[in-house]
């Protein structure tokens, strides 16, 4: 087992097992000391769990004191009952450590359309005792873990120190955000105002978490908080942000790494685009294509798979084919025409553990790199057995 990687001042945490669903960790809490500064995004899914719906309330303030999260059990197409549940397990924390129930986030994830088993649930609030004695985030994520196969953790200092920011993520399928990803919680003990940390956290988690995806599904629970407990003081915005999103860019990267059934990392790079909205709409066409993901999956130097994921995009008809210009890694393969030779040379690229994909539209400056990975048999079995 890796090192305990402490979360930052301000904070602890309790983590253990109520029996959700199996004997692994699924019942985890991190508390802040006092009041945080809170920001966090979510799934916009039609059918957002209750864990969502309590959560966007309550960190509305832009504070919250706790963040509890429910591993196995997503709680979501569970009407108004799901929902009692939620708010009686955001109280339930707060009874504990002696807050408000405003002030706990919670978040949820695993299977669809099963309430918490909250005789377990309400066990395991009872258990709950105040100061938490736990510190170390890599228990906290792997708390927070559902099919990953690794706990997901990242840690980075705001400048020169002493104010660090360590996150933790989980989610490996269903997987194709919509303002926010998958389960994500960072910590921080700089100091910073809550409209400061909103604006910086959504700048960062458009261009992290958001530009990663595994299978094109969105799912009902994304869920995406950053708490500041101020303990180590105010700190530069900027190095703040850039702390912010180092942290971030690690965790997708780790989440596209560790994708249902996954064995190669995919980066595509986009760039010469009308704006940067275009950019990551051709780059997650790419992406997020079966048969460019099974081209990867067996290294097979099909490199027209991604000609034909951008031509999907034919709603952008300022894309010229006879401007783009596709590179895998530094080899471009269009226009430039393969021979036998430059065909084994990419195959030899798509054996690679990493895959970078590089397209060039040479319509304007917009940018966006995206991240995902390979299709596997390994994806239809796990997605195949999921509640067996």
């Amino acid at each position: 087992m890796s090192a305990p990687l402490p979360l930052p001042r301000g904070f602890t945490c309790h983590v253990t097992n109520i029996g959700i669903k199996d004997t692994t960790d699924d019942f985890t809490v991190v508390a802040a000391d006092a009041t945080a500064t809170a920001a966090g995004v979510f799934t916009r899914s039609r059918f957002a769990g209750p864990s969502v719906l309590v959560s966007r309330d309550h960190v509305a303030d832009g504070t919250a004191r706790a963040v509890v999260v429910i591993s196995k059990n997503a709680n979501v197409a569970t009407g108004p009952e799901g929902l009692a549940h939620a708010g009686e397990l955001a109280a339930g924390v707060a009874a504990a450590i002696g807050c408000a129930p405003e002030e706990v986030l919670v978040a949820s994830t695993g299977v669809i359309g099963r309430r918490y088993p909250m005789h377990r649930v309400r066990a395991g609030l009872a258990a709950l005792s105040y100061p938490f004695p736990g510190t170390d985030a890599g228990a906290v994520a792997r708390g927070i873990m559902t099919t990953d196969t690794v706990p997901k953790t990242a840690q980075a200092l705001v400048g020169d120190g002493p104010a660090r920011v360590v996150g933790v993520a989980k989610g490996v399928g269903m997987i194709e955000p919509d303002m926010a990803t998958l389960i994500t919680l960072l910590f921080t003990d700089a100091a910073v105002s809550a409209p400061d940390l909103d604006a910086m956290f959504r700048r960062v988690i458009d261009t992290t978490f958001n530009c990663v995806s595994i299978d094109t599904d969105t799912s009902t629970s994304d869920t995406a908080v950053i708490l500041a407990s101020g303990a180590a003081g105010p700190v530069d915005p900027v190095a703040l942000e850039k702390a912010i999103h180092h942290v971030a860019l690690q965790l997708t990267k780790a989440v596209a790494r560790d994708g249902e059934g996954a064995e190669k990392l995919i980066e595509v790079h986009v760039d010469g685009a009308r704006d940067g909205a275009q950019a990551k709409r051709v780059a997650k066409s790419i992406v997020n294509s079966p048969l460019v993901k099974t081209a990867v999956h067996g290294a097979d130097p099909n490199w027209g798979r991604v000609a034909m994921a951008v031509g999907k995009c034919s709603d952008d008809t300022d894309i010229d084919p006879e401007r783009v210009v596709i590179r895998f890694g530094e080899q471009e393969v269009y226009p430039r025409q393969l021979d036998e030779t430059g065909l084994a040379e990419l195959s030899q690229r798509l054996r690679a553990p990493d895959v970078r994909i590089h397209v060039s539209l040479h319509i304007a400056e917009g940018l966006a790199t995206v991240w995902g990975c390979d299709l596997t048999d390994g994806y239809v079995r796990i997605n195949a057995d999921y509640t067996t």
